[in-house]
């Protein structure tokens, strides 16, 4: 179950373990790796990512919390696509057994975005935009909430720069408790799964991501969290590549610069400056 594998996700990421081995996934999949970055509650995350490698069937997630993630994909025949996706409250597969006042909902929508139902891992809402992303180019991903009563509304924005700026994709609202943003954290999955994807090799570059807190106040996230599923496959790395943090797995790849559990955080003397595109960014206030 996907909700399942999220709460070993985050608390992965907030504690640092991993869990216990499952043969089950070595030589079918890639392991995933992760980052998990430390970070005030806040009403806006911004991450970008730089893809280096990729290979039908993977995810660079960019930008994910406790209640949903966003970013972007290579099918299984090659397609590329933005994707940022929700979750219901609960831990069942089943989109049809999730009383309609308890679903995500959807408040805003792009003409040319596909929004659907999903289950199979947890239930939500998600959100598809052909997006015919580049390697070696860098992407701009934004997610702002508004807690609203028992729900949170979160947005999801993509940068396209010139006089189209930062486009609104979706925004939705699930049951939360209220919860802003929180539980940061960003992935590289191979979901293609198939034996050969575990012979290619995915890699990308993130950050320096930027949190505007509750106060309204930028702040930069200056270090982050290694972690693996648990796929026992150690063809994996992650971890500091100069000013920016990076993950890589499959293929022929070794564990050249990253230690799973550890933490890597930027040197004192580096200054991160707030990126410009996010002068004037789009405000947490989506239900209006």
């Amino acid at each position: 179950m996907f909700a399942t594998r999220l709460l070993t996700l985050l608390l992965l990421l907030a504690c640092g373990t991993t869990t216990q081995a499952d043969e089950r996934l070595f030589g079918i999949a890639c392991r995933s790796v992760h980052l998990g970055y430390p970070a005030p509650e806040a009403s806006a995350f911004y991450n970008r990512i730089t893809p280096r490698q990729t290979a039908e069937g993977t995810y660079f997630m960019v930008c994910g919390w406790n209640k949903g993630y966003f970013g972007m994909q290579e099918l299984a025949d090659g397609k590329k696509v933005a994707l940022f996706s929700v979750w219901d409250p609960g831990d069942q597969n089943d989109p049809k057994i999730v009383p309609e006042e308890r679903q995500v909902q959807v408040l805003k929508q792009a003409d040319d975005v596909r929004v659907k139902r999903f289950g199979g891992e947890g239930t939500g809402g998600q959100c598809f935009l052909d997006f015919d992303w580049k390697l070696d180019e860098t992407y701009h991903f934004l997610v702002t909430s508004q807690p609203d009563g028992n729900r949170t509304a979160y947005a999801g924005y993509l940068w396209l720069g010139g006089d189209q700026g930062w486009k609104h994709l979706v925004t939705f609202s699930t049951i939360s408790g209220g919860q802003p943003l929180k539980g940061l954290y960003s992935f590289v999955e191979d979901f293609r799964r198939n034996k050969v994807s575990t012979t290619k090799t995915r890699t990308a570059e993130f950050g320096v991501g930027w949190v505007r807190t509750l106060d309204g106040d930028w702040q930069p996230l200056r270090s982050a969290r290694f972690t693996g599923d648990s796929n026992p496959a150690t063809n994996i790395d992650g971890g500091l590549l100069g000013q920016r943090f990076f993950l890589s797995t499959g293929g022929s790849i070794t564990s050249d610069h990253g230690t799973l559990r550890e933490v890597y955080s930027l040197p004192e003397e580096v200054r991160p400056v707030l990126p410009s595109i996010l002068d004037g960014a789009p405000s947490a206030d989506t239900l209006k």
